[in-house]
């Protein structure tokens, strides 16, 4: 590695790092100047920007955004919060199963916030220590991301391995990333569900109970959503919703059923996948606006909206300015790292989780570190199973959703830490990354080695 190779690759992550410490949009406007840096400063020559990608996510946060405008959310928001309500002993395991699910059907885990506060709120009025289920539903609303049909990483990964050859599928990513991160979330419950001091035995939340006024705080108000009026016109963009990913989900069907030569989407005549997902996703935001009464103003007002176009800038920023240092010293890094990734190519894991931590989104991962892996050599079969890797940003606690749930847990029991790194996170999502990574290793590796690999052409 020359000295001018480290030189560029310091101001890449200078770049990440600043744009990290501000946050939101900083991500990827500040990798424009890293960007700029490199192709004016040191004439490297501009990498590609993941257009596919980025459009993809307009489209689906344009759908999901008027789903939240026309009231649909707060319908899927309310049956989740009846089913934790009925069952308050198993908040724990609960919690995190609906956070989950929740980001697999919308694609963002943005949509759980109004969720978190009725989590805690249950959990405190059952004296159950709120940093347990917390804890690991926040993990679970953002490790839903590599198992919804629609998210950029799940999206991104199918469209570039389909360019590298591996003509694998959204329904057969989905088999290997949806067993394998929920078995993560389980362990990562199981691991939580008796963390830390029972409430009762806890001293710092003993002093705060005393206090009159904090007592009022924690336990006067109670976080609810069942109290929200359901207008048919809510429920009917749930169904619109859901209607679409069916069909999205039966397109890529018909990507994986051949018909002679050919897949029967090929035979059909039917586009690639990251077309059909534009057209549907936009159909049913209009069916949304035209029947469901979702105010265009209201759905781009509204915080899933807004969070989708944040993770277009970062994704469009932070992806291009990947893609121009490692396309311009591909040659280099393929003699540098192959004898690493042809020993141990699930090393690439390490990759991916370390790339996480620095950029905050799976989907600017899997855009600016895919390319390279495949250019490495590494198998499709092994990229799909450590796919749940892509997820590292809880290791610095600085992502929205889980400083929310800090300020939603009026117990004061799920924390940052004093040192940063002893944050109420740290475990759950070291249990649920490490354990998803390595059953989704297995399935595609050891279990269903001859159906995945069979994909490669």
């Amino acid at each position: 590695m020359t000295f001018t190779m480290v030189i560029e690759l310091l101001i890449v992550l200078a770049a990440l790092y600043v744009g990290s410490r501000y946050g939101s949009l900083a991500l990827g406007a500040i990798s424009g100047i890293g960007l700029a840096i490199l192709v004016f400063g040191f004439g490297m020559k501009p990498g590609t920007p993941p257009t596919d990608v980025i459009y993809i996510i307009i489209a689906a946060v344009t759908c999901a955004g008027t789903l939240q405008a026309s009231g649909g959310m707060d319908w899927m928001i309310q049956i989740a919060e009846r089913m934790l309500r009925k069952h308050p002993d198993h908040i724990t395991f609960l919690a995190p199963i609906t956070t989950f699910f929740l980001t697999v059907l919308v694609g963002t885990g943005h949509v759980v916030y109004t969720l978190m506060p009725i989590i805690c709120d249950i959990a405190l009025k059952k004296n159950i220590r709120p940093e347990r289920p917390c804890g690991v539903a926040s993990i679970a609303s953002q490790v839903g991301i590599t198992c919804s049909p629609i998210a950029a990483a799940v999206v991104a990964f199918v469209t570039i391995s389909n360019a590298n050859h591996y003509m694998v599928a959204i329904p057969q990513v989905l088999m290997v990333t949806i067993p394998a991160c929920l078995c993560g979330l389980m362990c990562a419950a199981l691991a939580s569900y008796r963390r830390g001091k029972d409430l009762d035995k806890d001293p710092e939340f003993l002093r705060r109970k005393s206090d009159p006024e904090m007592y009022k705080y924690m336990y006067g108000n109670s976080a609810t959503t069942l109290d929200k009026e359901i207008t048919p016109q809510a429920k009917a963009s749930v169904f619109i919703f859901l209607g679409a990913l069916l069909i999205i989900v039966g397109f890529a069907f018909c990507q994986m059923i051949h018909v002679g030569d050919q897949t029967l989407a090929e035979y059909l005549g039917i586009p690639k996948m990251n077309i059909v997902i534009q057209i549907i996703m936009l159909t049913a935001a209009a069916c949304n606006i035209m029947f469901c009464k979702a105010e265009p103003k209201k759905a781009v007002g509204g915080a899933v909206w807004q969070s989708g176009m944040v993770a277009v800038v970062a994704i469009y920023g932070i992806a291009w300015l990947a893609d121009t240092y490692f396309g311009n010293y591909l040659d280099q890094m393929k003699v540098m790292l192959a004898d690493v990734v042809t020993s141990y190519p699930w090393s690439i894991a390490l990759v991916f989780f370390v790339v996480s931590v620095l950029i905050n989104s799976q989907g600017a991962v899997v855009v600016a570190m895919l390319p390279l892996a495949y250019e490495l050599g590494i198998a499709g079969p092994v990229l799909l199973g450590v796919l749940p890797s892509v997820y590292g940003y809880f290791f610095i606690p600085n992502y929205p959703s889980d400083i929310a749930t800090v300020n939603f847990d009026r117990s004061g029991t799920t924390v940052i830490g004093k040192y940063l790194l002893n944050h109420s996170f740290m475990m759950p999502g070291l249990i649920c990354v490490i354990v998803s990574t390595l059953v989704g290793y297995l399935i595609t590796n050891v279990l269903f080695v001859n159906y995945f690999s069979s994909f490669i052409q």
